[in-house]
């Protein structure tokens, strides 16, 4: 490499899927850590920025929330598709946790519900949902596993941290289920 080439930051995205947003609430509780962490990368995709369309050749993308709606189908697969290394991010993504609770109950029941008594009547406007909510890697391939509801600011810097020195994140006694 010349004295005039620049190296390319890692590329890190964020997604959120079905969930309640914590795991993103406590990615920004990292406070000035966060500043630290995005000087060694480039965040090209979360619902913190702006970006309209996912890029291709992501390095580290987090995933927060379940796979419910046939939009979280049609992205996480996409997601997949353009990414190195995938997190599945909180409880949520891990084992659809909370979403999941609605999968006795069935679509129909959920949608009666909301509805007060009767189906939409524009369906557009709700998002058609799968049959049972699930965890990411029922549906792609997911290559760390990072539960917690949420996962702690410190659990995430971790993780990012050890991720962009290559390294495997050793999660025993950081994280567990529920915290």
């Amino acid at each position: 490499m010349s004295t005039t080439e620049v190296k390319a930051l890692p590329k890190l995205a964020t997604v959120w899927l079905d969930g309640c947003s914590g795991c993103h609430m406590s990615l920004l509780d990292m406070d000035h850590r966060l500043l630290t962490l995005l000087e060694k990368v480039d965040l090209v995709y979360s619902p913190l920025v702006d970006q309209k369309h996912f890029p291709d050749d992501v390095d580290i993308t987090l995933v927060e929330g379940a796979v419910s709606s046939e939009s979280d189908l049609e992205k996480i697969l996409m997601v997949r598709r353009h990414t190195k290394i995938l997190v599945s991010l909180g409880d949520c993504a891990v084992t659809a946790n909370v979403p999941s609770l609605r999968n006795p109950l069935g679509v129909n029941a959920i949608l009666e519900r909301v509805s007060n008594g009767g189906l939409p009547k524009q369906p557009d406007t709700v998002p058609l949902l799968c049959a049972h909510a699930r965890p990411v890697h029922t549906v792609v391939k997911v290559d760390l596993y990072v539960p917690g509801c949420p996962p702690s600011a410190d659990t995430i810097h971790t993780v990012l941290t050890e991720l962009l020195a290559e390294k495997t994140p050793d999660l025993h006694g950081i994280t567990r289920f529920g915290l």
